[in-house]
Protein backbone atom coordinates (compact mmCIF):
# COMPACT_ATOMS: atom_id res chain seq x y z
CA UNK A 1 0.00 0.00 0.00
CA UNK A 2 2.71 2.56 1.24
CA UNK A 3 5.76 1.11 -1.69
CA UNK A 4 4.16 3.15 -4.39
CA UNK A 5 4.23 6.24 -2.09
CA UNK A 6 7.99 6.42 -1.20
CA UNK A 7 10.46 8.42 -2.51
CA UNK A 8 11.60 7.20 -6.07
CA UNK A 9 14.68 4.82 -6.33
CA UNK A 10 17.76 5.87 -7.00
CA UNK A 11 17.46 9.54 -6.80
CA UNK A 12 20.94 10.20 -5.83
CA UNK A 13 21.97 7.90 -8.72
CA UNK A 14 23.43 5.75 -5.54
CA UNK A 15 21.74 1.99 -5.74
CA UNK A 16 19.72 0.85 -2.78
CA UNK A 17 21.17 -2.70 -1.33
CA UNK A 18 18.10 -3.34 1.01
CA UNK A 19 14.51 -3.60 0.37
CA UNK A 20 12.13 -0.88 1.65
CA UNK A 21 9.78 -3.31 3.29
CA UNK A 22 12.69 -4.19 5.48
CA UNK A 23 13.74 -0.75 6.10
CA UNK A 24 9.70 0.46 6.98
CA UNK A 25 9.42 -2.76 9.10
CA UNK A 26 12.37 -1.18 10.92
CA UNK A 27 11.21 1.65 11.72
CA UNK A 28 7.61 0.24 12.70
CA UNK A 29 9.98 -1.62 14.85
CA UNK A 30 11.34 1.37 16.90
CA UNK A 31 8.25 2.95 17.15
CA UNK A 32 6.04 -0.71 18.37
CA UNK A 33 9.35 -1.48 21.09
CA UNK A 34 11.26 1.85 22.06
CA UNK A 35 13.77 0.47 21.53
CA UNK A 36 17.12 2.41 20.16
CA UNK A 37 17.74 2.96 17.00
CA UNK A 38 21.27 1.09 17.56
CA UNK A 39 19.07 -1.63 19.56
CA UNK A 40 17.44 -3.09 15.78
CA UNK A 41 18.36 -6.59 15.65
CA UNK A 42 20.52 -8.63 13.00
CA UNK A 43 17.27 -9.30 11.20
CA UNK A 44 16.80 -5.92 9.83
CA UNK A 45 19.15 -3.80 7.81
CA UNK A 46 22.23 -1.53 10.01
CA UNK A 47 20.55 1.33 12.00
CA UNK A 48 22.25 3.81 9.88
CA UNK A 49 20.70 3.19 6.66
CA UNK A 50 17.35 2.85 8.70
CA UNK A 51 17.48 6.26 9.74
CA UNK A 52 19.02 7.84 6.74
CA UNK A 53 15.96 6.62 5.48
CA UNK A 54 13.83 7.83 7.78
CA UNK A 55 15.12 10.71 8.06
CA UNK A 56 15.33 11.44 4.41
CA UNK A 57 11.79 10.60 3.73
CA UNK A 58 10.55 12.66 6.55
CA UNK A 59 12.61 15.65 5.08
CA UNK A 60 10.36 15.22 1.09
CA UNK A 61 7.13 14.64 2.97
CA UNK A 62 6.77 11.19 2.92
CA UNK A 63 5.10 10.42 6.01
CA UNK A 64 2.16 13.31 5.65
CA UNK A 65 1.50 11.85 1.88
CA UNK A 66 1.03 8.42 3.36
CA UNK A 67 -0.96 9.56 6.00
CA UNK A 68 -3.74 11.24 3.65
CA UNK A 69 -3.73 8.73 1.13
CA UNK A 70 -3.87 6.17 3.70
CA UNK A 71 -7.05 7.90 5.63
CA UNK A 72 -8.70 8.66 2.53
CA UNK A 73 -8.73 5.01 1.16
CA UNK A 74 -9.87 4.19 4.70
CA UNK A 75 -12.95 6.49 5.15
CA UNK A 76 -14.20 4.98 1.75
CA UNK A 77 -13.97 1.96 2.48
CA UNK A 78 -16.15 2.74 5.27
CA UNK A 79 -18.85 4.67 3.37
CA UNK A 80 -17.31 8.04 4.33
CA UNK A 81 -16.82 11.22 2.03
CA UNK A 82 -12.72 11.37 1.34
CA UNK A 83 -12.21 14.42 3.05
CA UNK A 84 -14.07 14.92 6.40
CA UNK A 85 -15.96 17.69 6.84
CA UNK A 86 -16.05 18.31 10.63
CA UNK A 87 -12.50 17.04 13.10
CA UNK A 88 -11.73 17.38 16.53
CA UNK A 89 -8.79 18.58 18.53
CA UNK A 90 -6.93 17.62 21.45
CA UNK A 91 -3.50 17.45 23.18
CA UNK A 92 -1.90 15.58 25.47
CA UNK A 93 1.43 15.66 27.83
CA UNK A 94 3.70 13.72 28.38
CA UNK A 95 7.10 13.24 30.10
CA UNK A 96 10.25 14.10 27.92
CA UNK A 97 13.59 11.92 28.47
CA UNK A 98 17.17 13.16 29.58
CA UNK A 99 17.81 12.93 25.75
CA UNK A 100 15.26 16.26 24.91
CA UNK A 101 16.96 19.39 24.82
CA UNK A 102 15.96 21.92 27.48
CA UNK A 103 14.65 24.26 24.58
CA UNK A 104 12.45 22.19 23.42
CA UNK A 105 10.99 21.53 26.92
CA UNK A 106 8.35 22.84 29.27
CA UNK A 107 6.46 22.44 32.59
CA UNK A 108 3.15 21.56 32.22
CA UNK A 109 1.49 22.84 35.95
CA UNK A 110 -1.74 21.75 35.57
CA UNK A 111 -0.63 18.03 34.52
CA UNK A 112 2.45 18.24 36.67
CA UNK A 113 4.24 17.01 33.29
CA UNK A 114 7.89 18.40 32.51
CA UNK A 115 8.25 17.47 28.73
CA UNK A 116 6.47 18.16 25.47
CA UNK A 117 2.63 18.42 24.54
CA UNK A 118 1.42 17.03 21.51
CA UNK A 119 -1.45 18.68 19.64
CA UNK A 120 -3.28 16.34 17.67
CA UNK A 121 -6.53 16.98 15.05
CA UNK A 122 -8.68 14.17 13.66
CA UNK A 123 -11.55 13.09 12.01
CA UNK A 124 -14.69 11.93 13.36
CA UNK A 125 -13.86 8.59 12.97
CA UNK A 126 -10.07 8.80 14.99
CA UNK A 127 -7.79 9.12 12.26
CA UNK A 128 -4.70 11.16 12.29
CA UNK A 129 -5.16 14.41 9.93
CA UNK A 130 -2.65 16.57 11.83
CA UNK A 131 -0.02 16.85 14.89
CA UNK A 132 1.82 19.25 16.31
CA UNK A 133 4.53 18.74 19.50
CA UNK A 134 5.66 21.45 21.12
CA UNK A 135 7.09 22.49 24.84
CA UNK A 136 4.68 21.21 27.09
CA UNK A 137 4.68 24.38 28.84
CA UNK A 138 2.03 25.86 25.55
CA UNK A 139 -1.26 26.59 25.97
CA UNK A 140 -3.27 24.77 24.64
CA UNK A 141 -4.76 28.11 23.01
CA UNK A 142 -1.74 29.21 21.52
CA UNK A 143 -0.83 25.50 20.03
CA UNK A 144 -4.31 24.93 18.63
CA UNK A 145 -4.46 28.42 17.09
CA UNK A 146 -1.25 26.78 14.98
CA UNK A 147 -3.60 23.63 14.18
CA UNK A 148 -6.84 25.50 13.08
CA UNK A 149 -4.58 28.15 10.74
CA UNK A 150 -3.31 24.65 8.85
CA UNK A 151 -6.51 23.45 8.66
CA UNK A 152 -7.54 26.71 6.91
CA UNK A 153 -4.49 26.90 4.30
CA UNK A 154 -5.50 23.12 3.45
CA UNK A 155 -8.86 23.82 2.61
CA UNK A 156 -10.44 20.98 4.97
CA UNK A 157 -12.43 20.57 8.12
CA UNK A 158 -14.84 23.86 8.35
CA UNK A 159 -16.16 22.49 12.05
CA UNK A 160 -14.02 21.40 14.75
CA UNK A 161 -14.65 19.78 18.25
CA UNK A 162 -12.58 21.17 21.52
CA UNK A 163 -12.29 20.97 24.85
CA UNK A 164 -12.58 23.48 27.31
CA UNK A 165 -9.02 24.62 26.96
CA UNK A 166 -9.88 26.11 23.58
CA UNK A 167 -12.79 28.61 24.68
CA UNK A 168 -12.44 31.99 24.62
CA UNK A 169 -11.08 34.30 22.04
CA UNK A 170 -9.55 31.37 19.82
CA UNK A 171 -13.03 30.99 18.98
CA UNK A 172 -14.14 34.39 18.24
CA UNK A 173 -11.01 34.02 15.89
CA UNK A 174 -11.54 30.81 13.95
CA UNK A 175 -14.79 32.41 13.57
CA UNK A 176 -14.08 35.41 11.84
CA UNK A 177 -10.73 34.91 10.38
CA UNK A 178 -10.83 31.34 9.70
CA UNK A 179 -14.43 30.71 8.78
CA UNK A 180 -13.65 27.88 11.22
CA UNK A 181 -16.63 27.05 13.97
CA UNK A 182 -15.29 25.64 17.04
CA UNK A 183 -17.92 23.58 19.44
CA UNK A 184 -16.71 23.62 22.82
CA UNK A 185 -17.54 20.81 24.01
CA UNK A 186 -17.83 21.07 27.80
CA UNK A 187 -18.14 19.07 30.99
CA UNK A 188 -21.79 18.08 32.02
CA UNK A 189 -23.11 20.36 35.25
CA UNK A 190 -22.41 18.09 38.37
CA UNK A 191 -20.13 15.20 36.59
CA UNK A 192 -17.72 13.43 39.23
CA UNK A 193 -15.12 11.30 37.85
CA UNK A 194 -14.45 9.86 34.86
CA UNK A 195 -17.02 10.38 31.93
CA UNK A 196 -16.55 10.25 28.61
CA UNK A 197 -17.53 13.20 26.61
CA UNK A 198 -19.06 13.55 23.00
CA UNK A 199 -17.37 14.24 20.35
CA UNK A 200 -13.70 14.44 22.28
CA UNK A 201 -13.46 10.69 23.18
CA UNK A 202 -12.90 9.96 19.52
CA UNK A 203 -9.33 12.09 19.93
CA UNK A 204 -8.70 11.00 23.03
CA UNK A 205 -8.81 7.20 21.90
CA UNK A 206 -6.85 8.28 19.15
CA UNK A 207 -4.12 9.26 21.51
CA UNK A 208 -3.99 6.09 23.30
CA UNK A 209 -3.67 4.12 20.14
CA UNK A 210 -0.83 6.28 20.02
CA UNK A 211 0.95 5.92 22.91
CA UNK A 212 0.37 2.23 22.85
CA UNK A 213 3.55 2.05 20.95
CA UNK A 214 6.43 2.06 23.27
CA UNK A 215 8.31 5.01 21.71
CA UNK A 216 5.98 7.31 22.28
CA UNK A 217 4.62 6.34 25.86
CA UNK A 218 7.31 9.18 26.79
CA UNK A 219 9.27 12.01 24.20
CA UNK A 220 12.71 10.74 23.99
CA UNK A 221 13.43 12.62 20.77
CA UNK A 222 16.04 15.42 20.66
CA UNK A 223 13.86 17.64 18.12
CA UNK A 224 10.30 17.87 18.15
CA UNK A 225 10.20 17.48 13.94
CA UNK A 226 11.23 13.73 15.39
CA UNK A 227 8.52 13.39 17.52
CA UNK A 228 5.97 14.36 14.92
CA UNK A 229 6.97 12.09 12.54
CA UNK A 230 7.44 9.52 14.68
CA UNK A 231 3.51 9.67 15.43
CA UNK A 232 2.49 9.62 11.78
CA UNK A 233 4.45 6.67 11.35
CA UNK A 234 2.18 4.86 14.25
CA UNK A 235 -0.84 6.54 12.67
CA UNK A 236 0.52 4.44 9.17
CA UNK A 237 0.82 1.56 11.24
CA UNK A 238 -2.14 1.59 12.51
CA UNK A 239 -4.36 2.45 9.36
CA UNK A 240 -2.55 -0.26 7.62
CA UNK A 241 -3.82 -2.91 10.20
CA UNK A 242 -7.11 -1.58 9.63
CA UNK A 243 -7.86 -1.64 5.91
CA UNK A 244 -6.13 -4.98 5.91
CA UNK A 245 -8.27 -6.33 8.61
CA UNK A 246 -11.35 -7.29 6.39
CA UNK A 247 -9.15 -9.15 4.25
CA UNK A 248 -6.88 -11.35 6.28
CA UNK A 249 -3.53 -13.13 4.70
CA UNK A 250 -4.55 -16.70 4.41
CA UNK A 251 -2.16 -18.47 6.85
CA UNK A 252 -1.63 -22.48 5.54
CA UNK A 253 -3.42 -25.15 7.39
CA UNK A 254 -5.28 -28.35 7.47
CA UNK A 255 -7.22 -29.16 4.20
CA UNK A 256 -10.97 -29.29 4.92
CA UNK A 257 -12.31 -32.72 5.25
CA UNK A 258 -14.00 -32.84 2.13
CA UNK A 259 -10.58 -32.74 0.17
CA UNK A 260 -9.97 -35.54 1.67
CA UNK A 261 -9.65 -39.12 0.92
Amino acid sequence: MIGPLLAPEHWDGRKEKWLRREIVDAILYVNRTGCLWRQLPRDFPPWQTVYWHFARWEDQGVTERILQVLRRRLRRAAGRPADPSAAVMDSQSVKGADTVSAGTRGYDKPKRTNGRKRFIVTDTLGLLIAVMVRPAGVQDRAGATTLLLGLYLTGGCRLVFADQGLSGWPVAWARDVLGIIVHIVGKPAGQRGFQVHPKRWVAERTLAWLTAHRRLARDYERHPQTSEALIRWAAIGLLVRRLTHGHPVRRPGPRPLEYLG
